[in-house]
């Protein structure tokens, strides 16, 4: 068995694991033998099992969907960090430096306020396009595509719908609305309903899968645009296909989960020094390495402090802040 292979054969293992862990905790006491148990009766693996129907309505209907849910987000949040970083040729390229996450949850929450909370996804992915569009022309207008001027970019467009989604909070919601509102917006995973968790699955299936296929295309991007034509990659098209489905992904991740950062920037990294910068292997390792630590911060998100519960946002930041500075110094030379 090849080293890459063992590498992602040891972190789907891991993120197994982490999965089941991560059921166990929580009021109730569950035990992991518990979670297979049940898990395996609704897949109908197995016909009869010990577990009471308290503790499977537990198991089943409240932990399983949230820890999917939470493996879902970040390994799409992950795969995007990683796409956008190869053909931005941007190491601090991700969906929430770039925009795509605070134009995301301004589209969604526009709808959330106008009463249209089931069409959240689609506000989400319009407003992520909005936001990519709006990134991209300020890149060219400020004399072309370079690391710095993409981030300055991104931040500037962040900024501004983040001030947007700010001004619709203030000016329209009332009451409780209020509160769920600005919990949603620093991410959240309460509630996570199976209905949410098939919607990020049908995500990452139907859009996340062929942009993980595009891992050898990805790698021509690392010597420039010419030398990826060169190779006979379309450049514009593979450009825009996989930018356009990164915001597809961003939309609908951020509309179930809310705004999670760092996740897409600081996970692709550490990926790349466990699996190297080819991204038939990064890619893959990234998803997973996304999923793990995503479901950790949610389970301390809802765990360290109980029966009060954190924004997973919140658990990301703190995490994720240090690591961010150690890559801008790191990159230092950029700037």
């Amino acid at each position: 068995m090849s080293g890459k292979l063992l590498l992602a054969s040891s972190l789907g293992l891991l993120l197994l694991a982490t999965m089941i862990l991560a059921v166990t905790f929580g009021p109730a006491d569950i035990a992991g033998s518990e979670v297979l148990q049940v898990v395996l009766h609704h897949l109908g693996i197995v016909q009869d099992t010990p577990v009471s129907r308290l503790r499977d309505a537990i198991i089943w209907e409240l932990r399983v969907p949230r820890v999917l849910v939470a493996a879902g987000i970040g390994a799409g949040l992950a795969l995007c960090g990683s796409v956008m970083q190869a053909l931005t040729r941007n190491p601090l390229a991700d969906p929430y430096l770039l925009g795509l996450s605070a134009g995301a949850s301004l589209g969604a929450v526009l709808f959330l306020l106008l009463g249209a909370a089931l069409l959240m996804p689609i506000g989400a992915f319009v407003g992520s396009g909005i936001a990519m569009a709006l990134t991209l022309f300020v890149t060219q207008a400020l004399g072309g595509a370079t690391p710095v001027r993409a981030v300055l970019a991104g931040i500037s467009v962040s900024a501004l719908a983040s001030a947007a989604t700010s001004f619709l909070i203030f000016w329209s919601a009332t009451g409780d609305s209020y509160r769920e509102i600005l919990s949603w917006l620093m991410g959240s995973l309460s509630g996570a309903l199976w209905s949410e968790a098939l919607i990020v699955l049908a995500a990452i299936l139907f859009v996340g899968l062929p942009v993980l296929l595009s891992g050898r295309s990805l790698d021509a991007f690392a010597f420039g645009d010419n030398a990826a034509a060169s190779l006979g990659v379309d450049v514009g098209r593979l450009r825009w296909t996989l930018l356009g489905a990164t915001a597809l992904l961003t939309g609908v991740l951020v509309s179930i989960g809310g705004a999670i950062g760092f996740i897409g920037l600081i996970v692709p990294h550490v990926a790349r020094l466990a699996s190297g910068s080819r991204h038939r292997v990064l890619l893959p390792v990234s998803m997973l390495l996304g999923a793990i630590v995503m479901v950790w911060s949610d389970t301390a998100a809802r765990a360290l402090f109980a029966p009060r519960e954190l924004p997973v946002g919140i658990v990301t930041a703190l995490i994720g802040a240090p690591v961010f500075i150690l890559v801008l110094l790191r990159y230092r030379r950029m700037t």
